[in-house]
């Protein structure tokens, strides 16, 4: 694969697409996708679908779309909903799901991202003509805010479980599900298993340069195509954009395991660095890092990293900061940013 620089750890999301996908996205062929007729969006719903063992698949402009569709689909305005106290849908989507579906949040404090089943159990409306209905349980995984932590197949199966036993959808946000599978060495399908309907992004560390599917039974997903066009997500000659989507899937998939033990080695030579503390456990390609003891903000660890050529997050008052490793940031850049960190960080 031809190596391209991309020197950000603000997001993996900052992904460059690769040469191939650029190629595939001008020889891509088109047609109108709200009357069904691109074949290169078509085959993308098809493979993603067919990868996480769905039925139906579904082309969406982002994550939050596909979430948004997702939730919409499974709920009816009044609707209580659970999830994870610190998760994206919760905490990173605009408030959509009161402000587009008419929902509330029951949210539970998750251990490193994972509800328990009994804790779910402990959430959800026994019937009552005060109380709204509990409908759907949505989970993440990778779970973003907990360090980009995979959640297993055993504790997907038990949530899945506890779900179903009081009749409720269960929607997984899946942004990072192949980080997941990768991380854990496990077919995503068994992940995909334990939920009603799935959203995974290609725009992220699969390098695509826009989109997220959502996958499902082919009744959801004929409701959710409804609401993707209820939210301005219907798209016409999208097989422009689709087609890097397809590259992402079938060649970008497993090189995800370098991302991972790229934020491995990122972490293992933060920690060695007096002042820095590693937040929470490195298992995928995020990496969560603490300067207060540096007397640093996000702020000066962003200037600090600037000086190096790099970009970095963090704002003027938070000293926790997320790093991602992605496409574009290789071993040896790895290596020369730590060489580099260490001369700028103080008393070191």
């Amino acid at each position: 694969m031809q190596k391209q620089k991309n020197l950000d750890f603000r997001s993996d999301t900052v992904t460059l697409p690769t040469p191939e996908m650029r190629e595939a996205a001008a020889k891509a062929e088109v047609g109108d996708d709200v009357f069904g007729e691109d074949p290169t969006v078509n085959r993308l719903e098809r493979l993603g679908a067919a990868m996480l063992g769905k039925e139906s698949g579904l082309f969406v402009t982002s994550g939050t779309q596909g979430n948004a569709v997702c939730v919409l689909a499974h709920t009816q305005r009044g609707d209580e909903i659970i999830l994870e106290s610190r998760s994206h849908i919760y905490l990173n989507e605009v408030g959509g799901l009161a402000a587009l579906g008419g929902l509330m949040a029951r949210t539970v404090p998750g251990e490193l991202g994972w509800m328990r089943p009994e804790q779910i159990e402990a959430a959800i409306r026994a019937p009552n003509i005060h109380y709204p209905r509990t409908s759907l349980v949505c989970i993440e995984n990778t779970h973003n805010s907990a360090g980009g932590i995979p959640l297993s197949v055993a504790q997907m199966e038990a949530d899945w479980e506890v779900a179903k036993a009081h009749s409720l959808a269960v929607h997984l946000d899946g942004a990072r599900i192949f980080n997941a599978a990768i991380a854990l060495k496990v077919d995503v399908k068994e992940l995909a298993r334990y939920a009603d309907s799935v959203q995974f992004c290609l725009s992220k560390g699969l390098s695509a340069p826009v989109g997220s599917l959502v996958v499902g039974t082919q009744e959801f997903i004929e409701r959710a195509r409804k609401y993707r066009k209820m939210l301005g997500g219907g798209m016409r000659q999208a097989g422009i954009i689709a087609a890097p989507g397809i590259v992402a899937l079938t060649k970008m998939v497993d090189r995800l395991a370098e991302d991972h033990e790229n934020a491995k080695i990122l972490a293992e030579g933060l920690r060695n660095i007096p002042g820095i503390k590693i937040v929470n456990p490195v298992m995928t390609n995020m990496v969560y890092i603490d300067v207060k003891d540096l007397g640093w903000t996000g702020k000066e660890w962003g200037e600090a990293c600037a000086k190096l050529g790099w970009k970095s997050g963090g704002g003027s008052r938070s000293t926790v900061i997320r790093l991602c490793t992605h496409y574009g940031i290789w071993k040896e850049d790895i290596e020369a940013f730590l060489d580099g960190i260490r001369n700028q960080v103080p008393n070191v």
